[in-house]
């Protein structure tokens, strides 16, 4: 675990002072580097600064991916269906149910009943002030078209999106910490990020119409080509030209040695815009935070007990179980944080509770790998 990642609990939490303090003392900037965006139909629909700092997070995870462990999946078939029957058949609707009852109805009165926020106006979609689309309603903000959604169900959109984005890189520092199967966890991260091209787009749209949200396909769409597809493009091509040039040596122990730090740095840059449009919100209700991270946290044990629960239920080895499982419990923030700035804005409510998904992360899953390293006497072992 490098330098970063281990402390990146501690550099989430200075980056979002940094955020906050930097849209308090220099609003104008913000504002002006959240304006450097491409618009359509005048909605700003990809922010500039934000896609090179999201797409830097996506490469270096995807030219790490090998495909050719894809196809020796098929020898372990049992652990990467279940792994894959948790991710899609369950986790998105567990999300949605756990986050609805939270922010909808246990928390609805700390948030605010009457509370809303301005989320970007669907992609495509012409429509007068005043309209209603689901549980929004079109109005001008400085001559801009926005919708404005009550802000409990925007924050539901960013735990949806969550839901919806199963594991991420980092999945494989904690299948490594548990002492799990690493070839099985490197198989699902690359199953993962080729099932999100098919899959994504589809629970997206439909979970989010389910929670009366602006459902904006060709956005969908777009965030899936441009944040999952170009990097996997780009990270495919680029491994194999630079193993043929260099060698998988030099690939392996310099090239990505290099590469390591990026991801993170990037999303620390994001973080800090994110959270300079966010800054207000938390300053005037500072425990919204936790409104947000406790169902996060909540669906997180859940999966993860489901998914070691029926590791167990199945005779999987421990070597086995303890990725399953995290595979499950991780989600791919990166995604998730991109396609919220894309759908809703950098200021949404929704990108906000993408935001709080990556400061829950570490410490949760490092809670996570100890009680695996504390239960492995529950399973069999690989010889």
């Amino acid at each position: 675990m490098s330098f970063f990642e281990r402390y990146l609990t501690v550099w989430v939490l200075l980056c979002i002072g940094l955020g906050i303090t930097f849209g308090k003392y220099a609003p104008d900037v913000a504002q002006a580097l959240d304006g450097m965006a491409i618009t359509v139909n005048g909605a700003p629909v990809v922010s500039i600064p934000i896609a090179v700092c999201l797409f830097m997070m996506m490469y270096p995870i995807m030219v790490k991916i090998d495909f050719h462990e894809v196809v020796k999946a098929g020898k372990a078939a049992k652990p990467v269906g279940l792994t894959l029957f948790i991710n899609w058949a369950i986790k998105p609707f567990t999300m949605y149910a756990i986050a609805s009852f939270f922010l909808g109805t246990l928390f609805l009165k700390f948030i605010g009943p009457d509370a809303v926020d301005l989320v970007n106006m669907p992609l495509g979609k012409e429509m007068l002030a005043g309209e209603v689309y689901g549980a929004g309603q079109v109005v001008l903000v400085d001559g801009v078209k926005m919708l404005e959604v009550p802000l409990w169900r925007s924050y539901l959109a960013g735990c949806i999106l969550l839901g919806i984005a199963p594991c991420t890189a980092m999945v494989l520092v904690w299948g490594y910490l548990s002492k799990g199967n690493d070839g099985h966890t490197l198989v699902m991260v690359a199953i993962n990020s080729l099932t999100m091209l098919l899959l994504f787009g589809f629970f997206g749209g439909f979970l989010l119409g389910v929670g009366k949200l602006p459902v904006p396909w060709q956005a969908l769409l777009l965030s899936i080509s441009v944040y999952v597809a170009l990097p996997l493009v780009t990270g495919y091509a680029s491994r194999k030209w630079i193993i043929a040039v260099k060698g998988e040596d030099w690939f392996r122990d310099k090239f990505l040695h290099y590469l390591t730090p990026v991801t993170i740095a990037a999303l620390l840059v994001t973080l800090i815009l994110l959270f300079s449009f966010k800054g207000e919100t938390i300053v005037q209700k500072p425990l919204t935070i936790l409104w947000i991270a406790i169902p996060l946290i909540v669906q997180t044990v859940f999966v993860f007990a489901l998914g070691y629960g029926l590791s167990k239920l199945f005779g999987l080895t421990y070597e086995n179980a303890a990725p399953t499982a995290m595979i499950g419990a991780s989600n791919h923030f990166e995604v998730a944080i991109a396609t919220a700035a894309m759908l809703y804005g950098l200021s949404s409510g929704a990108a906000l509770a993408t935001v709080v998904g990556v400061l829950i992360e570490v410490p949760l899953m490092l809670m996570l790998v100890h009680f695996c390293l504390a239960t492995q006497g529950w399973f069999r072992h690989e010889a």
